[in-house]
Order: C-alpha cells, then structure tokens, then sequence
C-alpha cells in the first residue's frame, strides 16, 4: 500500500488514513453519547466532533452530529488558536467556551478543544461541541433582551492546563446554573471524548509512521477542494432569490437570499433579511454560515467529504445587524429556529438555478420546549416533589422530494433524533399523555409533504411547570414546491383550548397540561398527479383522513371503505416507494 522508499505514502494509502481519520471522530462523538449527562446529547444527539490540523483547519468530522454545530465549530478552533496563543498551549491542557460569535451561535453550546502534541510539537487539534440543558439566566428561551441575560458566559478559556483541571472555574459555573451536577458532567464528557481522539489518533500515526497530519492534511483538504470546484464548474452560471417569511417572536421575520453560481465558487447573501429583533431569536453570522453552506453542500456536493477544502468555495455574507448577522449584545438563545429554516429559503433560490433538484419547504426548525417543573404553589406538595429542567427534542414533517414523499417527524435540517418518551419521563417529573404522528398534516402533492406529530404533555402529581416554547410555522406554513400544497400549521393550546404563543414561557398550573401540533412538510407537484395507489396507502396507513382522501384526491366513499377495511385486516398495501 505505500509507495517505495523515499517517494512518501501513495494516493491509496492516503485514501485509507483519510478513512481512518472518520473513524476516529466517530468514535471520539460516540464516546460523547456514551458519558454525557444531558438527555439532548445522549438520546438526541445534538453535538458535533472533528480533528483539525495544525493551523486550525478541519480535517474530518464525526457523522453523528449537526451541521450546525460541525460547519460552526469548523471557524472556532482558529479563534481558540488566537485568543490563547500558540506558546501558551501545553500537553494536557484543555479549553472550552460558549461564546455564541466564537462558538456555535448561544450559550447553551459548550466547544471544548484539545491540543494533540507529538513528540513535543503540536500537531493538531480534536475539537467537540454539545448542548447543556442549563447554562443559568433566564433559561432556555427567546425572551431575554441581550446576551446578558440568556446564561453564564464561559470565553475562550483553560479548562485544565498541563492536565490540572480549574477548579475555581468549576466552582463559578456551579454557583450560576441550575442543573451544576448535570453540566459539570457535560464538560468532562466533553473533554473526555476528545482524549479518546487523540489516543486513537496516536494509534493511528504509529501504525503509519507519520510524525504529524501534514501530509494528510494536504491530501485531504486539495482533494475535497478539486472535487468540489469539479461540481460548481458543471454547472450553469447564473443568480437567484428567494425569501421566506415565518412568525418571529411579535412580528413576522423575513429572510432573503441570492444565491449565484460564479466560476469556482458559489456566493449566498443574506441582504434584504430582517433587522435584529428585540428578543431572542437573532442569529451570529457563524450559524449563518454553517446552514447555508449546508444547504449548498447537500445540493451540489453531497457524497464529499465535509471539511476545510470542501466548505472554501462556498461565500456567504450578510448585512450587520440583520436577524441572520446579529452582533453582540444580541440575545441569540434560539438562533436555531431561524437558522433552522435558512436551507430552505437557499432551496427556493436553487430550485431556479438546478430544477428538479432540491425539495419543498418543510418543518425546518425543531419543535422544542423546555419545562422547567416545581412544587405546586396553590396547595402544599406530596413529599418527595422536585425541581427539574426537561429538554425536549420534537421534529415535524420534512419537505417533499422530487421524486420521492418528504419523510414523517424527521429533523432536517438539524439531523438530531426525536426523543423517546421513556427517555423524557426518565429526565424529570413530566408525563407524555399523547405522542402520535398528525393525519393530513403533510402537504399534499405528486409527493406528499411529511407528517408532523401530536404531542401532550404535563406533570406529575404535586408539580406545576412554566413551559418555553420554541416552535414556529404558526402563521407561516411550509410551502409546497412546483405546484405542491403547504403542510399544516403549528398549533400550540392549553388543555381547555386556550391558544398559547409559539416562543416564550407560559405558566402551567398544577394539573395542567399543554397541546402541541407540529407542522407537516410543503408537497411536490400537483396533487392531482399521485398515484391512486399512494393515496390509498396513505389511506390505510392513516396518514390522510377519508375527507382529504375522498375531497382531495376523489376516491370514492365505497372505495374508501374497502381501503380501511382491508387496513383493519392487516393487509399490505401497494404503492410503496423506494
């Protein structure tokens, strides 16, 4: 596999160090999910990890993960690098920050970064970031003012030096959160992933005699770059806009985008999008940048490796002081809700400049709340009643595809898994009474939009709650594409029907408890063009209502009856898609 003495490692034997490299920051997020405490990261999976090079370069990231999370975390090593300073770095040592501008957009992400030292040089980096549950403040939510107060701000700082951990800086962060046992554990999870990387990289560079990645960066980094310009130069040059505009926190937010095709790189500007809002919903260019980077990726370079090389032909730029390029002191706390729908609006650009390539609009943002449970005030509580913070995890339907129904209850763009109930219950004093997916929520089409899901939840015995709600797509539904229909709204209400707002905290009373419906995926093309027996598995399969079967798509009342008869029976029904 190597090359003859003298002449370096061939191209296969790069391939394969290239490949190891994956493995290894697979391993380094696995072992994250294995000793985190939060249920985000361990249940969900909203974190990221990848090695870098000397120079702060990413190399290779984990597959578990979010882009959100990898795509930002790939500029903050080079703002590690600089605010603690080369000579300053030492074997042992250990760094971390929430910093949202540094970071990966608010402060509930903490970054750890690990130097990697050979021989006494340094080499490189393993860098991994996760979502607390906790970061003190307000707590997670959009109804802060300014970063002040939305948490505990940790800047590029040691965590340990030389291997001897901060205890002062411990001692301060549990003095400033509510859950400290929880975050504490976080952090050294962190940090331990990132050991487990850098062994295994030491591993790895014995086993190839290599004394440093410079060889290997220069490989991988030439050859994500050159297949990636291969993809932008077949393409047609050329400009497009879009714009979307979804509820925001009072006043409905607007996001615009040009996206051109331009020789060997491919430009996205943000110009035109909505001014900072007041509350916290802004988004730090960073977050900007990782999404919209992501979208282009999936379009054009899917199958590339995502590293330095293969983000370098991608330039986005937006105005400062707009909601998607919000400085400090911005609050930015659910930066994700917006971010989260920024690929979407680079679709509705592309679908004019690649048609037949990128798909409707869906859910976009997770469906996310937190409840933050107490003892009830009205009457004295049962023994044994606590405090808890429960973050859950909820996606709604994805957009339809081309050729292809867009997919139920699934997280995209932010790829994290939904939260299983047991896993929620377990967290704290919440019981999920109701968790199924929404009938007819998914836009109807030549493909269906995805179905969102239903959910109810409340406390236990003895616990009242405040609930902060993350959701959007109330009053701005995903839009089909090319003659699809829109999915279905968001709606949120109390038990009795009362609607509540889509961001911000509501008190619920002991007893209480809180309906939630998330949104369905926009459809493709003209419902009248499904297929029949699409419709009727639909039917069978419980994901339309016999009204939209027989006013929607005209079967008839005995054909529907026949439909869920034979559905009852446990029959198969055809029309399935690959």
């Amino acid at each position: 596999m190597m090359a003859e003495a003298g002449t370096g490692p061939s191209k296969v034997a790069w391939q394969v160090m290239w490949n190891r490299l994956v493995s290894v920051v697979e391993e380094q997020a696995r072992a994250l999910i294995r000793t985190a405490f939060s249920p985000s990261v361990r249940e969900a999976g909203d974190l990221s990890a990848g090695v870098y090079d000397a120079q702060g370069r990413m190399l290779a990231q984990a597959v578990t993960g979010t882009p959100g999370h990898v795509n930002a975390m790939a500029e903050a090593v080079g703002h590690f690098i600089r605010r603690i300073g080369r000579q300053n770095m030492f074997e042992g040592d250990v760094y971390l920050t929430n910093n949202p501008w540094e970071g990966t957009g608010h402060l509930h992400d903490i970054t750890v970064v690990t130097p990697v030292f050979r021989e006494g040089i340094l080499i490189g980096f393993f860098a991994c970031t996760a979502h607390v549950t906790d970061i003190g403040g307000r707590g997670f939510g959009a109804d802060g003012e300014s970063i002040y107060e939305e948490g505990l701000h940790l800047p590029i700082m040691k965590f340990a030096e030389r291997g001897r951990v901060d205890e002062t800086l411990l001692t301060l962060i549990r003095a400033n959160v509510r859950e400290p046992d929880q975050l504490v554990g976080d952090i050294y999870a962190l940090a331990a992933c990132n050991e487990v990387g850098l062994r295994r990289l030491h591993d790895m560079l014995g086993e190839f005699a290599l004394s440093d990645l410079a060889g290997l960066a220069a490989f991988i980094l030439e050859h994500s770059r050159a297949a990636t310009l291969a993809r932008i130069k077949a393409l047609a040059p050329g400009s497009a806009t879009a714009s979307m505009t979804i509820d925001g926190y009072e006043r409905p937010i607007d996001l615009c985008v040009r996206v051109t095709i331009e020789g060997e790189r491919i430009l996205a500007d943000w110009a035109g999008s909505s001014g900072v809002d007041a509350k916290g919903i802004n988004v730090p260019l960073v977050y900007t940048k990782a999404y919209t980077a992501y979208a282009l990726k999936c379009a054009i370079a899917p199958e590339i490796p995502n590293n330095a090389g293969s983000l370098a032909p991608f330039e986005i730029t937006a105005p400062e002081n707009t909601i998607v390029n919000a400085l400090p002191p911005a609050p930015v706390a659910l930066r994700h809700v917006i971010g989260h729908m920024l690929p979407d609006v680079v679709f509705g650009a592309l679908d004019e400049l690649m048609p037949g390539t990128v798909p409707a609009e869906g859910a976009g943002a997770l469906c996310n709340f937190q409840l933050s449970l107490r003892p009830r005030s009205d009457a004295p509580p049962p023994p044994g009643v606590r405090r808890a913070e429960v973050l859950m995890f909820n996606s709604g339907g994805s957009g339809a595809r081309p050729a292809l129904d867009g997919l139920n209850a699934t997280a995209f763009p932010s790829g994290v898994m939904t939260m299983p109930v047991e896993a929620i219950e377990h967290a704290g004093p919440v019981i999920v009474w109701r968790k199924e997916l929404r009938p007819d929520s998914g836009g109807p089409g030549r493909q269906r939009g995805g179905l969102g899901q239903v959910m109810e939840v409340g406390a236990r015995e003895g616990h009242e709650f405040h609930l902060s709600a993350m959701l959007d797509r109330l009053r701005h539904p995903a839009r089909g594409r090319r003659g699809g229909g829109p999915g279905a709204a968001t709606i949120i209400t109390r038990e009795d029907g009362t609607p509540l707002g889509g961001k911000g905290r509501h008190f619920v009373p002991h007893g209480g408890r809180v309906h939630m419906a998330f949104p369905g995926g926009g459809g493709y093309g003209p419902a009248e063009e499904r297929a029949r027996a699409l419709v009727e598995r639909d039917l069978a399969l419980g994901y339309i209502s016999a009204e939209t079967a027989r006013d929607l798509h005209g079967l008839s009342t005995e054909r529907i009856a026949e439909v869920l008869a034979r559905a009852r029976r446990g029959e198969i029904f055809g029309g399935e898609q690959p």
